[in-house]
């Protein structure tokens, strides 16, 4: 069974990205699993200094379940034209392990203008050698919308099917010739 962690890129309570990400794993297809990372907040600043031994809890935590992990999902907003300093320090983390090497992961937006830090994200996480899905990405906006409308959106019928389409090509995409889910 393809199990992906997922990692949202904002800290906010009632951040649509973290709404997002929980709703593709209430809707993965069958003998998928998604698990949301919590730890953002968590994590101390990256400095080179403190890795192997010194690696601090929550960055260590990181590391072993990306590590663990058949794939990344992550859904991310714009700050400044740019990828927020959390997610961007958490991938900081992973820089010098064989996490990312080759780890399939893909991108999901729940905002269509995050364009500046879609293209910032993907630039860094192919720098890093994440085996990136270039295929049909998932949108659905929730920009703007109050965590009760998020809900509402991402349970309209549509973007079930959609998040359970998404992910059928990512679980393709990240195990292949893995049994069809």
């Amino acid at each position: 069974m393809p199990t992906f962690i997922a990692i949202s890129g904002s800290l906010r309570a009632a951040s649509t990205n973290t709404a997002l990400l929980k709703a593709l794993a209430r809707n993965v297809p069958s003998g998928c699993e998604v698990a949301l990372y919590g730890g953002l907040g968590h994590l101390p600043i990256f400095n080179p200094d403190d890795e192997g031994e010194r690696t601090p809890a929550e960055a260590a935590r990181l590391i072993e379940a990306v590590t663990a992990a058949d794939g990344v999902i992550v859904s991310c907003p714009e700050y400044a034209h740019g990828v927020p300093g959390g997610l961007k320090n958490a991938l900081d983390w992973l820089v010098s392990r064989d996490a990312a090497v080759g780890k399939p992961a893909m991108l999901v937006h729940a905002s269509p203008r995050s364009a500046y830090a879609r293209a910032a994200l993907a630039e860094i996480m192919r720098t890093m050698s994440f085996s990136l899905y270039e295929g049909e990405a998932l949108e659905i906006a929730l920009i703007g919308k109050k965590p009760p409308e998020a809900e509402a959106i991402l349970a309209g019928a549509a973007n079930i099917v959609a998040m359970r389409d998404a992910l059928s090509r990512f679980v393709d995409f990240a195990t292949p010739g893995a049994i069809p889910v």
